[in-house]
């Protein structure tokens, strides 16, 4: 349960209504954000919930991302994970707030005693059904491994990413919620129409997609050559929208995890 006691995916009318309705009032900012990134309180006829809110005049300007805002990137991100029905991205909607414009996300409480699903682990001590992804060393030399668990929630996670082409799926951008779902966030690096994909979870790269995704997969191609991608088209343009069916469809035909770039980094830095 969120703080509001919203839950994202059981009550995500009333999430999207809250978000974007209710009053705003900041707390504070998250200081280890590269872009102007704000907690705040929604209110709305006696309902509450933290957020996130990303204004975007907060943005820093990346030469990579020219077109539209990384608000919107975050917006069309929950719009194709709402439409996989798969529910990994937070509720998340673009409204006017104290520093104008930008993406306002209902904010995920992970439990105190919630087990991570992607880390540093000693080399010599890698947990049952984890995959080594890349080998690092502390500061005093000893071995460890960049690892993530054999879990089928990331890997739906790992082809969502694959569909928006996400550049930054970092392991502190995967949250597990409350109610022991996961949840992505921090989407604004995605959607290019050259392909960006760097994340940590490569642990399937090359195997065969689960059949719950080839079904998703199905599905989705359809909703972007019809509703999802009007929805798409209000925060992306029109080649990044026609670079999402493209995406979906290489996916299709290969059946297959993708495998690691070779032009440039496949994990992004700093990992987590």
């Amino acid at each position: 349960m969120t703080s509001s006691g919203i839950q994202p995916r059981q009550d995500g009318s009333a999430a999207l209504r809250l978000l974007r309705d209710g009053e705003l009032t900041l707390e504070g900012r998250l200081v280890d954000a590269s872009n102007a990134t704000l907690r705040g309180v929604l209110t709305l006829d006696g309902a509450s919930a933290h957020c996130v809110y990303k204004p975007v005049r907060g943005e820093r300007p990346l030469w990579d991302f020219p077109d539209g805002t990384l608000a919107g990137r975050e917006v069309a991100a929950y719009l194709v994970s709402r439409a996989t029905g798969w529910d990994l991205v937070p509720p998340t909607v673009l409204r006017d707030g104290p520093f104008g414009p930008g993406s306002c996300q209902l904010w995920i409480d992970e439990p105190a005693d919630a087990e991570p699903l992607v880390g540093f682990v000693p080399a010599d001590a890698l947990p049952p059904r984890w995959f080594p992804i890349a080998a690092a060393r502390d500061d005093d030399g000893t071995p460890y491994a960049l690892a993530h668990a054999d879990d089928p929630r990331l890997a739906r996670l790992a082809v969502l990413d694959a569909v928006i082409n996400n550049a930054d799926r970092k392991g502190g951008h995967v949250l597990v919620g409350p109610d022991d779902r996961i949840y992505g966030v921090d989407h604004g690096v995605s959607f290019h129409v050259e392909e960006k994909l760097r994340t940590v979870l490569w642990g399937w790269a090359g195997r065969q997609l689960p059949p719950d995704a080839v079904r998703m997969l199905d599905t989705l191609a359809g909703q972007v050559a019809g509703p999802l991608g009007e929805e798409l088209a209000e925060h992306l343009t029109i080649s990044e929208v026609t670079e999402v069916a493209a995406r979906i469809d290489r996916l299709r035909d290969s059946g297959r995890f993708p495998l690691p770039p070779e032009e440039w980094p496949a994990v992004p830095w700093p990992p987590i």
